[in-house]
């Protein structure tokens, strides 16, 4: 947003140059480097607990959905000499449904080991067949044996697993193959926001109200292979204690992902996708909060000590036998399981899922699910194929479902109001729920704010016609843990432990010495004893050059017009300036004179959730909060560019739920109506403490500082 040009001229002190922060450097993307270093054993098992939980809630998987019925209907057998292959279809969602081919050996009773094949960016993969002219080449080039099996890849692998006595369900991708209720233009080439899919009420994938839902194509994938598992192990003729999933490319994304959050995984086979480079160039490999912090290697070392087999190609996995997998047999060693992991390394193919690539997993498969089975029985063999008719699920009996817009909008919706349901339960439940997602959004709680130092601290005399005359200390607040800066000043800085204000404002420091109510509630509370501080979190103030503004906000330079491939790898503006305030109140514990308590304001829509999140975020630093919310929404958020875009926190309660959070430190609510969000104050209540809570209609600052002088005594 631009700020008055009353409020650029007024400042606590100039400053020659941007603040030494490392976020302004160049924005990470997915292309970065995501080199991974093992931890040590002790430490990680709070650590995976970390990533899943950040996983979980990027992928919005936290809670997870209501596991409603799959109805699940298997049809249309097609009978092999060792094999048999039927169409299934089931709901994964309400309305929303996964399709694949199921392959199981004829002629072995008891359960078997049972494997989801997941599968990348072929094009109708499961009906995929290779033309000559290509599979002439592949053969040459030693990429495939036979003119039969390297054809149809995707039936070969489910044809020779059913053979070594596995059932296979071969899978859809969204907007592939029979999946087509949501169009592979959306999954998968999706370039342009639509307005028409913006809106609080309904709206659709990619927008800032599936963003600020957490709900993305990578998770509706996620959650259709968890449900696959939920499907298999229904089977009478399935061991759940022998599941697996391989898959190559996007499909050793699904893969890698399925096998970090879901336990019953019990082998995984990740092929050409696990790496310190390239993460995942789709849409359905993205999403919004995901990799912040971490990538597809700490990924797949969530899966030690069980086993796991990878593999690499001339691609972005082309360096993996140096870069990569040395610290994922490190890990795999430290958790007690050094041969449990394995690279098949082959830099002379291009990006593949090949015979070579194909039989490294059936001997992977052998071998971990003590298959017993001799060398020759792990080579593909010739089969008869099937057609396109006899593989696909939908025919007159068995019609395909509708999908396209409306679809895509009822699905999400579902979606939200199943988790609202879920966390409506009770105000313990919602903040089970809520508080780790907070967490996992931000980054960090005050615990892990970091050390704090002051640079270049200056004091001068503030003087105004007929007021008293103030002292002003200018400084930078520089968070020596994260490389951060944030330019500061204060009033009446505490010398004895005076109590301390942390004001946040949409004009930054600046608003301390401003004219008007706010400069004047400001300087009113400096002259009854109370120190103020204000600063200019990220992209305030001193952050931006002459002329510059914090909407748009930065993205890197995918031309994609989706949230996930910034916001992926890079916290948004939102969570950093919460950052920013859990910094300002560990400089406030810091200080040589502690002040006796801490206090945290925001009076506008921009920074009123800072501050509630901050103060959710505080433990028991802060005691009080006084905002006006101006009912602010994260869920009417307009674009993915706006300043105010964080997602995943519509998800969780919205600004109210960030305000219950807070609960039960005394709050002064502004903007809310007369008695502000139900669940506001059925959080006090159950706090016990519900006389704490004092709300205003409209802005009343002169109230709110008559009350906030009263709490800080």
């Amino acid at each position: 947003m631009k700020f008055p040009s009353i409020l650029l001229a007024l400042s606590c002190a100039a400053v020659a140059q941007l603040p030494d922060d490392h976020r302004l450097a160049p924005l990470k993307d997915l292309n970065g480097d995501f080199t991974w270093k093992p931890v040590a054993k002790d430490a990680w098992p709070a650590r995976a607990a970390q990533v899943r939980q950040q996983m979980r809630v990027a992928l919005g998987l936290w809670p997870e959905p209501t596991r409603t019925p799959l109805n699940a209907v298997i049809h249309g057998k097609t009978e092999r000499g060792d094999y048999t292959v039927e169409k299934v279809f089931f709901e994964s969602m309400p309305g929303l449904f996964h399709t694949g081919n199921l392959y199981r050996p004829k002629g072995a009773a008891g359960k078997h080991p049972a494997v989801i094949v997941t599968h990348g960016h072929w094009l109708d993969a499961r009906f995929w067949e290779k033309t000559d002219d290509v599979l002439k080449k592949e053969i040459e080039a030693g990429h495939e044996r036979s003119k039969i099996g390297g054809r149809t890849i995707f039936q070969s692998i489910g044809a020779q697993l059913a053979r070594m006595g596995c059932v296979a369900f071969v899978s859809d991708m969204l907007g592939n193959s029979d999946s087509q209720q949501i169009s592979q233009e959306i999954a998968h080439r999706f370039a342009k926001q639509r307005p028409e899919m913006i809106s609080p009420d309904r709206w659709g994938l990619y927008s800032p109200q599936a963003e600020t839902n957490s709900q993305s194509i990578m998770g509706l994938q996620t959650w259709n292979n968890i449900r696959s598992l939920d499907f298999l192990t229904a089977l009478d003729d399935v061991d759940p204690a022998r599941l697996a999933v391989t898959g190559a490319s996007g499909g050793g994304t699904q893969s890698m992902l399925l096998a970090a959050l879901d336990p019953r995984i019990a082998v995984a086979v990740p092929c050409v996708m696990v790496s310190t480079a390239m993460q995942g160039g789709c849409t359905c490999e993205n999403a919004s909060a995901l990799r912040i912090g971490t990538g597809n290697i700490e990924f797949a070392a969530l899966f030690a000590p069980k086993p796991m087999g990878l593999t690499s190609a001339k691609d972005w996995t082309v360096n993996m036998s140096t870069k990569g997998f040395p610290e994922l047999q490190q890990h795999w060693k430290m958790m007690g399981a050094p041969d449990n992991v394995k690279l098949f390394d082959h830099p002379d193919f291009p990006h593949n899922y090949n015979l070579v690539t194909r039989e490294h997993i059936y001997d992977f498969f052998n071998t971990h699910f003590r298959l017993g089975l001799p060398a020759d029985r792990l080579k593909e063999r010739d089969y008869e194929p099937l057609t396109r008719e006899q593989l696909s699920v939908w025919d007159a009996q068995h019609p395909a479902p509708a999908g396209g817009p409306d679809f895509e909008k009822k699905l999400l919706r579902w979606w939200q109001e199943d988790t609202q349901k879920q966390m409506e339960k009770d105000i313990p439940t919602f903040r089970k729920i809520a508080q780790p997602a907070l967490e996992s959004l931000v980054g960090n709680t005050l615990a892990g704010a970091g050390e704090t130092k002051v640079l270049d601290a200056k004091t001068r005399d503030f003087t105004q016609p007929e007021k008293p005359t103030l002292k002003v200390t200018d400084f930078t607040i520089a968070n020596t843990t994260w490389r951060e800066q944030l330019p500061s000043c204060a009033l009446n800085l505490a010398t004895k432990g005076e109590p301390l204000v942390i004001w946040l404002d949409a004009g930054g420091r600046k608003a301390l010495l401003a004219d008007g109510a706010v400069g004047n509630t400001i300087r009113s509370l400096a002259g009854r004893g109370i120190a103020v501080v204000g600063i200019d979190a990220f992209m305030q103030g001193d952050f931006l050059a002459a002329g510059t503004s914090d909407t748009p906000t930065r993205k890197v330079e995918n031309p994609r017009e989706a949230a996930c491939f910034t916001a992926g790898y890079n916290h948004p503006l939102v969570a950093q300036r919460i950052q920013d305030a859990l910094t300002t109140i560990r400089w406030a514990q810091a200080l040589q004179t502690k002040p006796r308590r801490i206090a945290i304001v925001g009076v506008d829509s921009v920074t009123a959730p800072i501050a509630a999140a901050a103060a959710a975020l505080s433990g028991d630093a802060v005691s009080a909060l006084v905002v006006d919310t101006g009912r602010f929404r994260f869920q009417k958020t307009p674009s993915i560019r706006d300043a105010s875009f964080f997602p995943g926190a519509g998800r969780f309660g919205d600004v109210p739920g960030l305000l219950a959070l807070a609960a039960p430190r005394k709050l002064f609510l502004m903007g809310e109506g007369e008695i502000g969000p139900d669940l506001v104050g059925a959080a006090y209540e159950v706090a016990g403490v519900p006389d704490t809570i004092r709300t205003s209609a409209v802005r009343d600052l002169d109230a709110a500082t008559k009350w906030l002088v009263e709490q800080l005594k």
